[in-house]
């Protein structure tokens, strides 16, 4: 007998089933901006697939909504994501919600706390009307043979699936141009950001799970003897880059990655947990002074006015007479997962590539030696460019990330840090360190900025996409470029202030992590990853108080003796100790700029091997670092 609906009851299905259609339909909601959906047909066919199996397997909705309460949750702040920051919820977003204190949480948010619990008790209501509705209405319970049909199905596609992935697929009777194709596609990856990263990040994780990757290796080398490849019209098109971004199934990728990273951050972590400096303050415990060290981000050396360029980047910091500009610092890598590791630890530069570090970071040597510790970060916490960093990050006191952007996206401004870095300031303990890590320069240098500071023109500011990869915009890239180093340049002048408004001893470093190479003159390269000179060479400087002056005479004077000798990052880790006047058994005051026991090192620069970079030829107008005899070989 057919079922009768009642208006009512109509109403009510038409209500459960537009609100599944809603939180389906989020990963398209960049529609409804004026921008475009990639792979729409294939995102929205594996969304229809998911939700075929997951009705199939639960049957009714009364026993699968519960499992649906995190995506209702999560709806909210996806839209929020989307509408301000161009992105949808990530692996980085998780971690902040998971490590986020509610301390924090509501420091945040401040007056949109209420917003927030608002949001909370109306999501709350909602998901609750669709449980009662599924509860007592039988519409949509899944009772017919078909479901055994899709069943089936599911499960051969799964297993078709699987076969083909531990077996291997046989190439299709044409493959043999479009592999040409797809090889000449990927050379020009390699202009992507953090392309170089990739590949060690990906060489990382193998390095964490060696031993069950060579079991699973040698497991599937065994079975690929005995059993032939998937017929390539057999291969299942699924693409997991794709299936993350469903909704609501792709969150349930998105909370694997995040556990993934936090377990591979956990084992780096491990490496170094006994690790101690035994560091101590030559000095008075009780004397207060707060160091701040901001790590920058892409910034390049010659397009700071500080360091001659023609254009006035630098009006502000230009006028700190307590400022000292070093002239010839070098990175070691041209990655910000691989570089800022050498900055914050005394990790050698010629072990950069390999993943993690026995020992710890300066911030535990200041907490060892009486000071409290800060890490206010506009970069992010997890992913394959992010987790190295994180583990040093979380050896602070206070840890706090605030990008909810990304990098390619819109996010924060760097000035998101300013309101942090003051309430560490007010803090009532008499020693401080704090950590700015910005996201300074990075691409889309239009989105490091606010629209008073897009100056020059044309530019990339409010250009949706714009094609990084066209010479057309070489200008307007060039320009945006330089507007962010001048926002770069009123940031850091406003912590400067922040700084002199203090009644303690206070000093500030700053370093970029690497530069970018930007089209320069015929060079048909931009951003990193090329072994250039312009993203090996690096702004760094140091500005002091008069109080800090007073109290370190002898350390000033060595740092302007030394502005213009040769150093790398790896110089950094000792300098930062010095300045504080902290002192420990094995320290090496021959790499400290403010000692007059500094002597010059090997800087050894990650290109075609470990390069000598003072002992090296500059190729064409990119200047690629090109050594003058064999390069050293790199351990991965």
């Amino acid at each position: 007998m057919p079922v009768q609906f009642r208006p009512a009851s109509l109403y009510l299905s038409i209500y459960l089933f537009s609100s599944y259609l809603l939180i389906s339909a989020l990963p398209f909601f960049p529609l409804l901006q004026g921008q475009t959906v990639e792979k729409p047909w294939h995102l929205l066919v594996m969304e229809l697939v998911s939700w075929l199996g997951f009705w199939a397997l639960l049957q009714r909705p009364r026993w699968f909504h519960y499992l649906l309460l995190p995506a209702f949750f999560a709806v909210p702040i996806e839209i929020y994501l989307r509408l301000y920051f161009g992105q949808g919820i990530s692996t980085h977003h998780l971690g902040i919600m998971v490590e986020t204190s509610p301390k924090e949480a509501m420091e945040f948010l401040g007056n949109k706390v209420w917003l927030l619990l608002l949001l909370v008790v109306a999501v709350t209501a909602w998901w609750w009307s669709l449980l009662r509705i599924a509860r007592s209405h039988t519409h949509f319970h899944w009772t017919h043979r078909s479901r055994w049909l899709v069943l089936s199905l599911f499960a051969m596609g799964v297993a078709t699936w699987t076969y083909g992935e531990h077996i291997g697929v046989a190439k299709a009777a044409a493959s043999a141009s479009s592999s040409a194709a797809s090889g000449s596609s990927s050379a020009e990856e390699d202009e992507e950001e953090e392309a170089s990263a990739s590949a060690e990040a990906s060489s990382a994780s193998a390095s964490a799970s060696a031993t069950s990757a060579d079991t699973l290796s040698r497991w599937r080398s065994s079975l690929k003897k005995h059993l032939p490849p998937l017929p390539h019209w057999a291969r299942i098109p699924y693409d997991e880059e794709t299936y993350i971004r469903t909704w609501p199934f792709g969150l349930v990728l998105r909370a694997n990655d995040f556990w993934i990273e936090r377990d591979y951050l956990a084992k780096l972590s491990e490496k170094s947990r006994a690790f101690r400096f035994q560091a101590h303050l030559d000095g008075n415990p009780e004397t207060p002074q707060t160091i701040i060290m901001v790590i920058g981000e892409s910034s390049r050396f010659d397009r700071w006015s500080l360091n001659g360029y023609e254009r006035e980047t630098n009006p502000l910091l230009k006028k700190e007479s307590n400022l000292v500009s070093f002239s010839d610092v070098v990175t070691a890598v041209s990655a910000t997962r691989l570089s800022v590791p050498i900055i914050v630890s005394r990790k050698p530069a010629a072990q950069s590539l390999k993943a993690g570090f026995s020992e710890k970071s300066f911030l535990t040597a200041f907490k060892e030696a009486g000071f409290k510790t800060y890490w206010l970060s506009n970069q992010m916490s997890f992913g394959q460019f992010d987790t190295p960093t994180s583990v040093f990050a979380k050896e602070a006191d206070v840890t706090q990330f605030l990008n909810l952007g990304g990098f390619t996206n819109n996010s924060n401004l760097d000035q998101v840090l300013l309101e942090p870095m003051a309430n560490a300031m007010r803090d009532a303990a008499p020693k401080k360190l704090i950590v700015l890590h910005t996201l300074g320069n990075h691409w889309n240098y239009s989105h490091r900025h606010p629209q008073s500071f897009d100056h020059w023109k044309p530019s990339l500011y409010g250009v949706v996409n714009p094609a990084y990869t066209d010479l057309k915009n070489k200008q307007a890239l060039n320009n945006s470029y330089d507007n962010s180093i001048l926002y770069t340049d009123w940031m850091l002048s406003e912590v400067i202030q922040k700084l002199k408004t203090s009644s303690q001893i206070t000093s500030l470093f700053y370093i970029s992590d690497h530069g970018q190479t930007l089209y320069d003159g015929t060079c048909n390269l931009a951003f990193h990853g090329h072994n250039t000179q312009y993203e090996f060479h690096v702004p760094a400087f140091m500005w002091y108080s008069d109080a800090y002056q007073e109290h370190f005479p002898d350390k000033i004077v060595q740092l302007r003796l030394h502005q213009k000798a040769r150093l790398s990052t790896e110089n950094v880790f000792h300098s930062l100790l010095d300045m504080a006047n902290i002192r420990y058994p094995d320290e090496k005051l021959e790499w400290s700029i403010l000692s007059k026991q500094l002597k010059t090192h090997t800087r050894y620069v990650d290109s075609y091997g470990w390069t000598n970079y003072d002992n090296a030829t500059l190729k064409g107008d990119c200047r690629e670092v090109m050594d003058k005899k064999t390069p050293l070989v790199q351990e991965k």
